[in-house]
């Protein structure tokens, strides 16, 4: 009777062993190759779902590969804990964000521990915790310094009626979430980072990243967009200011119309400001800011525009157009204005006809005119100049070279380079983030705090009301004196955006209680960059570009030497179960828990990556958990079969030498396709599945317990070992071993055993020898007469002819019998 397969008890068992050993602490060693492994680290939202589980898996499966291999691998862990959901929990249940925060992390640092996960929880980073976050506002200090830090106004979500700025999430619909008021845009000045300084060598950097999914570069590519095309400066009528605007196509100069601005254009505010207009202008942008981008710009999406009641002076014909603001316009292109031909370009075309605005034709095709009056919709291609002045009869697309050449001689325009990217806002006013450490003095102004000052603390004792931002209600955190002449004075009260935490934390894992500097520039030379990334592609643009822009400015000021912080990316794909993404509200999550309480961790570890490869979503199937289950306590028997084996007596077995032989390749194949798999493509499923038909062919083996079939069992032992770890411990103890699986290197194929004998097959074409190959000697007749058929030699013999019939003398000779075809 074999010994039961207690799961729970012996996943305990292993990890206490781990904790108690510290076996996944690691440090610099010289004299090891390193690889620096890291997940994205998690919000603490205090529950693992599965998409969790599957990220850590893939992870921890790969760390304990490379440490069998003799790799010293860093492979931390830390918890991206501050932001609003955190505050919002405190409102809803009076509590304070540290203490939720806290009991999240702790909860979920306990799931982590008991899937088996091998972090090194020596490293633990915790982006709450003034230890860390006094780093986020010593790097605002330096970026301030250097010129990219700086305060200007832009448009933010605004509640009348609670007196607070909402995030996105917290304004769906145009309606607030918390008193369900309408929501209004207001300009408010707040902190931006200058990552558009460094717009052209994160462009230019993405060749470097070979390692990286193309689909991840090409929507950082889009997202950064560079332009080159014309600036062109648009007089206001009845004022000093003018209106920048940013067209490829200055061609089409002579047809504008009017323009357009972006609902969020600071400008916008300025020209309706006490005028009749203001109010309605203002309803309908509150109306459109709120709504998704993606939403606004869609081509099916009706064009919305309003008259602000000002008009521009087109450049070159001195004609006064109207000033619009329009639905599909974004402050993310361009200058946020743009000019409107709307015969030449569909969407203004649309916006004209709906508004009837004054359409002009200014290029033809070069066999026929236009008429404005009869195009049922826009020219969009090449032509010859018409109604265009001096340039008139030109080619289009000589004229926008000549066109930009006369506004910059008349000081109407420039050649630019112009980005999609836009500096990064990271002002937040609310509580739970890092205090940007800056100072507002009557007499002295603008104050940073001294670094000897840092960190500035979060103050514990503030009221959570949901009603404006707490910290700007607290006295005590508010006032201070000035650092320069000792007045009264007033700290900032926005906090950063989180995307800042995660921008650098993978730096402090190298050395995370250093206390001089953020991060020990030696150990960063040894670690970095990340080796492998491992996260979902929602973050193939925001963070992973803000990371690559902080990766460039930390190096610019001189804490390390390194380009890009990410070598290699792998961006896996969703659970997901009854044909849709796992969701509390459609009903379909399985809760992890639940599944390691049934089955065990190994078993949840197994399912997860047998069942799809990484990079592919993940079809739940509570039949694949349960055959995952089975195949473990397969193994488990056939091991507990192996030892009750060794007992006996094996005097009576009889040998087949070719079965023997044939274990012998098979254990040594699976071992040179396993490391393949995991190694070099990420196929763990596959690698799975090959583990599976060595179990198979063991169960099948006639002299099981012999010396072949206990290394056999042992190599499925150590194979399955990353994947599956603490039934592979429990087993390899078993097995009679005294030290944990993860002392053992990992098993290597000897290509003496994976070598088949080979026959000389001589190959006939009507009876005359074309050919002679070697096949393997198992082969059947038939399977021997396909190789001998597409072997490339004889294909050049019987192209064009007809196969009559193939003669053979087995294991000797083919004789393909053709003829002609007629």
């Amino acid at each position: 009777m074999y010994k039961e397969y207690d799961f729970e008890k012996i996943e305990l068992k292993w990890q206490d062993y781990w904790k108690e050993e510290k076996i996944f602490q690691c440090k610099e060693d010289k004299n090891k190759k390193k690889f620096y492994l890291l997940e994205m680290f998690p919000y603490p939202s205090g529950k693992l779902h599965m998409g969790h589980v599957r990220n850590y898996t893939i992870g921890d499966t790969l760390h304990r590969f490379l440490r069998m291999k003799g790799v010293n691998v860093l492979y931390p862990m830390g918890y991206d804990s501050l932001g609003l959901p955190a505050e919002n929990a405190a409102i809803k249940n009076d509590s304070h964000p540290r203490v939720w925060t806290k009991r999240c992390i702790s909860s979920m640092q306990e799931q982590q521990k008991r899937l088996g996960m091998g972090y090194d929880w020596e490293r633990l980073v915790v982006t709450c915790d003034e230890d860390y976050y006094r780093w986020n506002q010593w790097l605002f200090l330096k970026f301030y310094e250097k010129g990219l830090a700086y305060k200007k106004k832009a448009p933010i979500n605004w509640c009348p009626f609670c007196k607070t700025v909402l995030a996105n999430e917290q304004a769906k619909e145009g309606k607030c979430w918390r008193c369900d008021g309408e929501v209004e845009i207001k300009n408010l000045e707040q902190w931006f980072f200058k990552i558009t300084a460094y717009a052209e060598e994160l462009l230019d950097s993405l060749k470097q990243l070979d390692g990286w999914p193309q689909r991840v570069k090409t929507m950082q590519k889009n997202w950064i967009g560079k332009s080159e095309g014309t600036l062109i400066y648009f007089d206001i009528k009845d004022s000093k200011e003018k209106i920048p605007v940013f067209t490829t196509r200055p061609d089409t100069l002579y047809g504008v119309t009017f323009l357009n601005f972006a609902c969020e254009h600071p400008q916008v505010s300025e020209l309706i400001k006490g005028t009749k207009y203001e109010k309605e202008v203002k309803e309908f942008i509150n109306r459109i800011v709120i709504e998704d981008k993606f939403t606004r710009t869609a081509e099916d999406k009706e064009k919305e525009g309003i008259f602000t009641g000002r008009y521009a002076v087109n450049p070159v014909t001195g004609e006064e157009i109207p000033i619009f603001v329009a639905n599909f316009v974004l402050m993310d292109y361009g200058t946020g204005a743009i000019m409107a031909v709307p015969c030449h370009d569909q969407r203004d075309f649309e916006f004209a006809a709906k508004y009837e605005l004054n359409l002009k034709v200014v290029i033809t095709p070069p066999d026929k005119e236009l008429n404005s009056d009869k195009m049922t919709e826009a020219y969009i291609e090449e032509g010859v100049m018409v109604n265009s002045g001096e340039f008139t009869g030109m080619k289009s697309t000589k004229a926008i070279g000549e066109i930009t050449e006369y506004l910059e001689k008349e000081g109407k325009g420039k050649k630019t380079v112009r980005y999609k990217l836009r500096d990064w806002l990271i002002s937040r006013q609310r509580y739970w983030g890092a205090p940007i450490p800056i100072i507002y003095c009557e007499k002295c102004g603008v104050v940073p705090v001294p670094q000897e000052e840092l960190p500035i603390e979060l103050p514990r004792e503030v009221k959570f009301t949901g009603k404006g931002n707490p910290l700007a209600h607290c006295e005590e955190f508010v006032c201070c004196k000035c650092p320069h002449c000792q007045g009264e004075a007033r700290r900032e009260t926005d906090t950063m955006d989180t995307f800042v935490d995660s921008s650098w934390y993978f730096m402090r894992y190298c050395s995370p209680r250093e206390n001089t500097l953020p991060f020990n520039r030696q150990s960063i030379e040894y670690w970095m960059p990340v080796d492998q990334y491992i996260g979902g592609i929602e973050h193939a643009v925001l963070h992973l570009l803000y990371a690559r822009f902080f990766t460039k400015v930390l190096r610019d000021i001189g804490l390390h030497n390194i380009d890009e912080p990410f070598k290699k990316l792998l961006c896996q794909g969703m659970v997901i179960k009854d044909g849709a993404k796992m969701s509390k509200s459609l009903g379909n999550v399985v809760d992890p828990g639940v599944i390691i309480e049934k089955y065990g961790a190994d078993t949840a570890r197994l399912f997860i990556l047998f069942a799809s490869p990484p990079e592919n979503d993940l079809e739940w199937s509570d039949k694949g958990v349960e055959g995952s289950f089975r195949f473990l306590n397969r193994v488990w028997r056939l091991v507990n079969k192996l030892v009750e084996y060794k007992k006996e007596s094996t005097n009576n077995r009889k040998e087949d030498l070719k079965e023997k032989k044939d274990l012998l390749r098979k254990t040594h194949i699976t071992i040179k396709r396993v490391t393949r798999d995991v190694e070099k493509e990420f196929h763990f499923n596959t690698a799975i599945a090959l583990v599976m038909e060595l179990v198979n062919h063991l169960y099948q083996y006639k002299n099981f317990g012999d010396e072949v079939s206990c290394d056999a069992v042992e190599t499925v032992v150590l194979l399955l070992s990353p994947f599956t770890p603490h039934i592979c411990e429990e087993m390899w103890e078993i097995l009679g071993n005294k030290e944990s699986i993860l002392k053992h290197p990992w098993p290597e194929y000897n290509p003496e055993h994976i070598k088949q004998d080979e026959i000389l097959i001589i190959i006939q074409v009507n009876g005359k020898v074309r050919n002679k190959i070697l096949v393997p000697a198992g082969l059947e007749q038939k399977e021997i007469e396909k190789k001998c058929l597409e072997d490339d030699k004889i294909k050049s013999y019987i192209q064009y002819k007809e196969i009559v019939k193939v003669i053979s003398v087995p294991k000797k000779l083919v004789n393909i019998v053709v003829k002609l075809v007629t």
